[in-house]
Order: C-alpha cells, then structure tokens, then sequence
C-alpha cells in the first residue's frame, strides 16, 4: 500500500473530494483558477459573487476575498498558498483572517486527451468539522462551483 493511499484511507471520514473535466486545456482551467480577472466570474456556489482584495497565488502568498451570498451575508475568506506547482497543483489553507486554519486543500489539474481534470480534495481537522460543512451544504456547493467554471470556460470560447 502506497503512502498516499495510507494518507487517504486516514482522512476519508472527514474529507470532501470534488472532481470535474473540463473542455479546455489545464494551461487555461489553471489560468482562470489563479487570476482575480477570471475567478471573479465563477467562484462560488450558485447565487454567490466574490469582491478579491489580494491574490498572491505564490507559495507564502496568500488570496483575501469575500464571498457575497444570495441573502446578502458577506463571508470573509482567506486562503494561504503552501505549494504552487504551475498548471498542475494548488495546496493551501482556507479559513479567514479570524480563523486562518479551517481546512487544508489540493486541487490538482490532470490533462487528459485536450481536457482537463480537476480534483479538489479538502481536508479538516476533525470529522465532526467535516460533517458540519456538509450540513451547510459544502459538497454541492463544490460542485455548483465547479459547474459555474466550466460554464465560464464554455463561453471564453
């Protein structure tokens, strides 16, 4: 057994994992994902839009924005970038300013055949943490995001 499967095997109960192909080349999904012109037209769930105050998609830097939801609640976010790996992997460590350290994720972009494959797997601290976020609706806000980037994508043609 690899370990990396030991790794994911000790974590899965308290894990999300959202994965989506994309029609565009990982140079470009990896682009929209890491610039604050781009990522402003999709991040979120469905409803939700974001004002960025600083991105710095470096290793050491860190993403401050805030997502806006439909019924007018601000959620402050920050996101701290551990390893930048161009067109192929982001880590780092989302929370906000008043709690820097509420999940730890990679999102990894695997070409495939002219498309691309995007894996977000986050992290938390505990189980309960993670069945929290679920209830909030976590996993299909996941994927809303994920379906709002590849909409942008499909119209960036």
């Amino acid at each position: 057994m690899s370990e990396e499967t030991n790794d994911a095997s000790a974590t899965a109960d308290r894990e999300i994992i959202t994965t989506r192909v994309f029609d565009a080349p990982r140079e470009l999904v990896f682009k929209v994902w890491t610039d604050s012109d781009h990522v402003k037209h999709w991040w979120g769930p469905n409803g939700f839009t974001i004002t960025t105050h600083a991105m710095n998609v470096t290793p050491g830097g860190v993403w401050r924005f805030m997502m806006h939801g439909p019924d007018g609640v601000d959620y402050p976010n920050r996101i701290a970038y551990e390893e930048v790996v161009e067109a192929e992997r982001l880590v780092y460590m989302h929370g906000s300013d008043d709690e820097p350290n509420q999940f730890h994720v990679t999102v990894t972009f695997v070409e495939e055949n002219g498309k691309t494959r995007v894996t977000m797997r986050a992290v938390f601290p505990t189980k309960d943490a993670c069945d929290a976020v679920k209830k909030f609706g976590a996993v299909e806000g996941g994927q809303q995001t994920l379906a709002r980037l590849d909409q942008y994508l499909t119209e960036m043609k």
